[in-house]
């Protein structure tokens, strides 16, 4: 078990199970078998919904799934003998989860076949419960999620391909990858002062994938007391990248001033430029490094993360974007000398717009942690104009879970952010070493050239050279004066001032 889905479910906001059969609200046990489907249902539904109040679930489970602890819901596991369409010999296999412990949320699952829904009713035979007493074999007691497998490392085996558990939280992974940060359906007051709003996916409706079927597609409806929403997932595993393609339908109960959309959730607690206070063997602990965008100018950025002393935001302003995402650079085991953890093995994720988006802005969200096992990174986009409620908001995107990602293959790349105290006498400047790496940076003869700045303070002694592995280094110093808060921006240019490299960006706080 892995301590996201903690996270994700200790968040997460209960599903409403107690309305009649017309209500949007309807439990899976309620609704007959053959229920038409359509790819109109889920948005009809999330239309409907948003036109109720907003009634609080309840959370009631019987014993002993109303007491368990960690240990013993450890002991909850799914017979993947049993697994969805595992004796249909389908590409793709749907292995659930058993509600208990944190996961106390029901959600509603049903199989769509040639147009037409079946609920998929709770089995306790579906499960090995261990040494553990067994729950009620009541069909009502429904699920707290459900995985996916296919075919990913090699094609004989079913791995695991995606899991969806917790609030609207889901993972998904790629060849040689294990599961790391998380995305989301919506983000609504991530890093605000006040409580968070956490919506939930409460119920899903899984296509049966055709033989030889690349893809599979899953709809998803989403509640919470703002907003009720429709999510369609167009699923495909691939080598170095598997992709989502979602479609998103939002129905704001009221106005939404700060929705986050594409939301991606990650772990950052230091790296060589973010030490202050560690005292580790491993030299750099996160499940992400970096935030990338490719802004709509065509402008590739990279925002090295970092664990504030506070919580932190930054925008970065555009319009229709072309990407964004939370990308995990480092690739060796060096890097990170956890044998457990592995974080060389955690996926990066990309959100490719489909679609023009608009104005708005990549926003980031750093909270502080003092430990690797509490999410604090958040990047979504936040569209300048607010959410109008009782009104349909689309977005499209596609989700790219991979080891890499180029997107202007032509730029170098930052692959290491280093920073400590300079040598000077009296107040000490703080140097900064950024590595640069690509296939078109010069060879030794002839130097990029820099160009750094800075929002308030002194720059001094821009540097740039090369190391013996090919890399070009650049460092300077910056002596931020009285100002709390410094902005960085620097990137390498070739003899007529064009980038040979991506923007690097960075804030330094006092």
């Amino acid at each position: 078990m892995h301590r996201r889905q903690l996270i994700a479910a200790g968040t997460a906001l209960p599903l409403l199970l107690c309305l009649p059969l017309r209500s949007a609200l309807a439990q899976a046990a309620t609704l007959p078998p053959g229920t038409p489907f359509d790819p109109d249902t889920v948005s009809r539904l999330a239309r409907d919904l948003a036109a109720r109040p907003y009634v609080p679930p309840v959370r009631d489970l019987p014993a002993p799934l109303d007491t368990i602890a960690y240990d013993q819901y450890r002991d909850y596991r799914f017979r993947p003998e049993r697994a969805v369409w595992r004796e249909d010999g389908l590409p793709f296999q749907l292995q659930l989860f058993h509600r208990g412990f944190i996961f106390k949320d029901r959600v509603e699952l049903y199989l769509v076949e040639d147009g037409r829904s079946e609920p998929l009713p709770y089995r306790r035979a579906l499960y090995d419960f261990g040494p553990q007493a067994l729950p009620p074999d009541d069909p009502a007691l429904g699920h707290a999620g459900f995985r996916l497998h296919a075919p990913v490392n090699r094609p004989d085996h079913f791995d695991e391909l995606c899991v969806f558990l917790g609030a609207s939280y889901f993972r998904a992974v790629a060849r040689g990858l294990a599961y790391g940060l998380s995305a989301r359906g919506l983000a609504l007051g991530s890093g605000d002062p006040g409580p968070e709003e956490f919506p939930v996916f409460r119920a899903f409706w899984l296509e049966r994938p055709a033989p030889g079927a690349a893809t599979v597609v899953l709809h998803a409806l989403l509640d919470s007391p703002s907003v009720a929403g429709a999510y369609r997932f167009a699923i495909t595993p691939g080598g170095d990248d598997t992709t989502m393609d979602v479609d998103v339908r939002l129905y704001p109960r009221v106005e939404l001033p700060n929705a986050g959309i594409a939301p991606l959730t990650s772990m950052y607690e230091f790296d060589a430029g973010d030490r202050t206070g560690v005292d580790d063997f491993r030299p750099a602990v996160h499940d992400s490094d970096g935030l990338a965008i490719l802004n709509g100018a065509g402008e590739q950025l990279w925002r090295p993360l970092r664990n504030p002393a506070q919580v932190e935001h930054s925008g970065f302003v555009d319009e229709n974007p072309r990407g964004f995402g939370l990308m995990q650079r480092k690739r060796d085991f060096e890097s990170f000398q956890d044998a457990e953890a592995h974080y060389e093995r955690r996926p990066s994720a990309w959100v490719e717009p489909l679609g023009d988006w608009g104005p708005g802005e990549v926003h980031l969200v750093e909270l502080p942690t003092g430990n690797e096992f509490a999410d604090n990174i958040v990047a979504f986009w936040r569209p300048r104009a607010p959410l109008a409620a009782g009104r349909e908001h689309r977005f499209g995107y596609r989700l790219h879970w991979t080891g890499d990602h180029a997107w202007q293959p032509g730029l170098a790349r930052v692959v290491a952010t280093r920073t400590g105290e300079g040598d000077a006498e009296g107040p000490a400047p703080r140097l900064f070493v950024l590595d640069f790496e690509g296939a078109r940076l010069p060879g030794a003869d002839a130097a990029p050239r820099p160009e750094v700045q800075a929002s308030a303070g002194e720059l001094r002694n821009p540097v740039v050279y090369r190391l013996d592995n090919g890399r070009w280094r650049l460092s300077f110093e910056l002596w931020p004066d009285a100002a709390p808060v410094v902005e960085l921006r620097a990137r390498l240019l070739d003899a007529t001032g064009a980038p040979l490299s991506e923007t690097w960006l960075s804030r330094w706080s006092a």
